[in-house]
């Protein structure tokens, strides 16, 4: 049987040697979705790895009958048909805990960034702080502190925790949703102080909406926030959706940022990627990433490791 891998959108160095140490052959040159089916089976590829660009559709499935693991270097896997290829004998993948603790810091990373005002002064000061100085200072001489402040978690499980974490680490209070999660045990990785836990109980997704200054999203996809549950919101609430696209309605924030509803928007995803919608782009009160939410060294090679070990288990 043939022990051909195939990473079509790269894998971490320390996965790949890893799989290479279990007698896999790993070619990680990109193949282009439209050639990908004859590449795979052409050069008799057992396993497919993909991040977020590659799709595994229904189509591809039915054509590759040598495909025995597809693995998703990530959390979500909308871009797998996964139901479909369960169905014809081929295991389906993902590394769920490995991106965690990148994507909890990518929301603290917008949210600094959002209530200091960053996203605009670290545009205006090149351009203006030679001749404008003072007029920058006090422009952004309004911005907040999150301690004491309430950060609502919609989807609390490995990523929702870690964000809490860093939430309790910087004094604030925390409000989690989720209807799979009645409690959940944090341990804090606090340096110098062993064993320290703290219990958060879930509460009703009403009661984020009401309470929460900062709402950040955390789940595997559906149009969950939409112009019904933004009016339910604080006025001035700040969203931040480094989840999936259209987890919270696109044409639904724009509308809540003009009308003040909504103090400031922070994505990472985007529901038309990897072409975001023009008005989301350029408004002044959206602050963006193009989804790096998991796109750090140390996730990179824990998602390399954590899918070699899968592979290697799923195929031995």
């Amino acid at each position: 049987m043939s022990k051909k891998i195939l990473a079509n959108d790269g894998i971490d160095a320390v996965g790949q040697q890893m799989l290479e140490q279990a007698g896999f052959t790993v070619v990680t040159e990109k193949v282009a979705q439209e050639n990908l089916a004859k590449e795979l089976n052409d050069k008799g590829y057992i396993a497919l790895t993909v991040r977020s660009a590659t799709k595994v559709r229904k189509d591809l499935i039915d054509v590759c009958p040598n495909l025995k693991v597809i693995g998703r270097g990530g959390v979500g896997m909308d871009n797998i048909d996964v139901d479909y290829a369960r169905s014809k004998n081929i295991q389906v993948i993902n590394t769920p805990a490995a991106s965690s603790n990148a994507v909890a810091e990518l929301v603290f990373a917008h949210l600094f960034n959002a209530v200091r005002f960053l996203y605009d002064s670290n545009r205006q000061m090149p351009a203006n702080g030679l001749d404008k100085f003072d007029d920058l200072k006090k422009k952004y001489a309004k911005g907040i502190e999150l301690k004491d402040k309430t950060i609502g978690i919609i989807g609390f499980g490995r990523i929702g925790q870690q964000v809490a974490k860093i939430a309790l680490g910087c004094g604030m209070k925390v409000l989690a949703f989720d209807p799979f999660v009645k409690e959940a045990k944090l341990h804090l990785d606090i340096h110098g102080l062993a064993n320290a836990e703290v219990t958060v109980p879930t509460v009703s997704i009403d009661d984020v909406y009401a309470k929460s200054d900062f709402i950040t999203v955390h789940v595997p996809g559906g149009k969950l926030i939409t112009e019904t549950e933004i009016a339910k919101m604080k006025n001035g609430v700040i969203l931040i959706n480094t989840a999936r696209g259209g987890v919270i309605d696109e044409v639904a924030l724009v509308n809540g940022l003009n009308s003040k509803k909504i103090a400031h928007v922070c994505l990472d995803v985007f529901e038309n990627e990897p072409k975001p919608s023009e008005t989301l782009l350029h408004h002044a009160q959206i602050s963006l990433t193009p989804h790096i939410g998991a796109a750090t060294n140390e996730a990179q090679e824990r998602i390399g490791v954590e899918l070699a070990e899968k592979i290697i288990a799923a195929l031995k």
